[in-house]
């Protein structure tokens, strides 16, 4: 800073033009040092320029060669690809000139073989023509022969006609007669033998299985009988009963829909009505408003309402038990009660619902011996007597009833024809349905399943025997256990072996068509020739 200021000092005590001098020969001084800068920078760089076009020339000089190396390499690779392909192309040109000369060789062989099939079907077609001509020749000879056969043959005809003294037609019959009556003969013993060897093998299966059924279903067969009779504790409750003016009877029969008959038979009141489930609704009202004492129309009202409740859960009841006992599920509820109202139904004695439960047990057991559908045939058993239910207020048969329920509430379609067809009136369409018509028959055929009254019971019988002995040729017919065989003598003049056959065949049907039985009834046709002599 000192020096600074001296040098300040020294200019200030300078004059003007010493200091331009001063200033323009420091000025010169840079500007000289500056040119010598730049005179050794362009030297440099002229150095370096001389470096880079070395570095150019040796850098072209690489590429040329090295681009030489590369065309040659290329020309060379191209070479050898135009090498390669021209190998293959001559490879396949030999393969396609092979296969093409195969393929000419067979078309050759073809043309061959076509020739020699045109040269064999033209000689064919010539010895077919040739063949034709002598066949036209052989018909019209053969035509010529027929005429004179023919002439012949009328002239024999009325030769024959002339002697026997019979028309052509008179003998056609005849002859057709004998020629069926052998052929009756024939199939009668064709038929017989075959019935014979059929009924020796089904009977013996069919008694083994039914057997095995029973066995296996044996239940309780006490015949039931509907009891519609009431018991009093003396006569005064007649009296009770009725009411005064009747009124107590008039409101017990308008609330349960059935009649109460109380007539001079001592201590005994009768229920009677075609509703079993209302007639059992009114027999326990009734003996409840007997024990309780209390008669009057309100108390009716009220225990006969009761007892309405009571009996509808019994009935849900005793349809879900039975359901449950047979393994079956899956009924439609309105189907349940309807079983439970075959609880108070009887068939003959027999508890409905109870034979209907044996006949589902049957069929399923039969079932499974046969190897068929065990479900289905219990389910079809179990439902088969189901417009039993409701027959007293719905128009037809318990079968065709049975079946509508059974479509309503959309059951099987194979259950449906089971219940159509469990007494004959329709073709049973599956093995099952014949199964639960066979489990029908044996639950009521068995002994003291059910029970008829003495008048039924002879009038079948007699029945049997009317039809039996309708028939041409029958002597006498015999009713024997129980209605459930039916033997017919035949006159032996009347009716050959074979006839016999027929005969019984006949008897059945009619016996089927004309009648109603439980169970199945035995026809036997007997003929029977007895030759006598006496020695004296």
């Amino acid at each position: 800073m000192q020096n600074f200021n001296y040098g300040f000092l020294f200019l200030a005590s300078l004059g003007v033009g010493e200091v331009l001098a001063i200033v323009f020969g420091v000025l010169f001084a840079v500007a000289a040092v500056f040119a010598v800068i730049k005179f050794i920078s362009f030297k440099n760089y002229k150095k370096q320029i001389g470096s880079l076009e070395d570095i150019k020339t040796k850098l072209i000089a690489e590429a040329t060669e090295e681009s030489k190396t590369l065309k040659k390499e290329a020309i060379l690779e191209a070479k050898e690809q135009e090498i390669k392909l021209r190998n293959e192309l001559e490879r396949e040109t030999r393969e396609k000139r092979a296969e093409l000369q195969r393929t000419e060789n067979r078309l050759n062989q073809k043309e061959e073989a076509l020739e020699k099939k045109e040269d064999n079907l033209s000689r064919r077609n010539e010895e077919t023509t040739r063949q034709q001509e002598a066949l036209k020749a052989k018909q019209a000879d053969l035509d010529r022969k027929l005429e004179e056969i023919s002439e012949q043959h009328d002239k024999m005809l009325e030769e024959f006609e002339k002697i026997s003294q019979m028309s052509r037609e008179e003998a056609k019959q005849q002859l057709i007669a004998a020629i069926t009556d052998d052929a009756k003969k024939d199939a009668a013993g064709l038929v017989k033998n075959i019935e014979a060897e059929a009924r020796e093998n089904g009977e013996r299966k069919a008694k083994e299985i039914v057997s095995l059924a029973i066995q296996k279903c044996s239940t309780e067969q006490a015949t039931e009988i509907t009891v519609s009779v009431v018991p009093l504790p003396s006569d005064d409750m007649k009296a009770r009963i009725i009411g005064r003016e009747g009124r107590n009877i008039r409101t017990l029969e308008n609330a349960t829909g059935i009649e109460l008959i109380i007539d001079d038979t001592p201590e005994v009141v009768i229920v009677s009505g075609f509703d079993p489930v209302r007639r059992e609704t009114a027999r326990i009202a009734l003996e409840r408003l007997i024990q309780d004492g209390r008669i009057h129309p309100a108390r009716i009202e009220e225990t006969v309402e009761k007892v309405k409740k009571e009996l509808d859960q019994q009935i849900k009841e005793a349809g879900e038990a039975a359901m449950f006992e047979c393994g079956i599920f899956g009924l439609h509820p309105e189907l349940v009660k309807l079983l439970g109202r075959l609880k108070f139904r009887t068939s003959y004695g027999q508890n409905v619902l109870k034979h209907s439960i044996e006949v589902s047990h049957l069929a399923g057991v039969m079932a499974t011996e046969l190897g068929v559908d065990p479900a289905l045939a219990k389910r079809a058993g179990l439902l088969h007597d189901l417009g039993k239910a409701v027959d007293y207020e719905i128009e037809g048969t318990h079968m065709q009833i049975g079946a509508d329920l059974a479509k309503k509430y959309r059951e099987n379609h194979n259950v449906v024809n089971a219940i159509l067809a469990h007494h004959g009136d329709v073709e049973p369409k599956t093995i099952e349905a014949v199964l639960v018509a066979s489990a029908d028959a044996i639950s009521g055929a068995r002994p003291g399943a059910r029970r008829e009254t003495t008048s039924n019971y002879i009038k079948r019988l007699q029945k049997l025997e009317e039809i039996s002995s309708s028939f041409k040729g029958v002597e006498k017919s015999y009713a024997i256990q129980a209605g459930r065989e039916v033997r017919v003598m035949v006159k032996p003049e009347q009716v050959n072996d074979a006839q016999t056959l027929f005969l019984a065949k006949e008897i059945a049907q009619k016996i089927e068509q004309e009648m109603e039985y439980p169970g199945q009834i035995k026809v036997n046709v007997i003929r029977e020739w007895r030759a006598t002599e006496f020695a004296k």
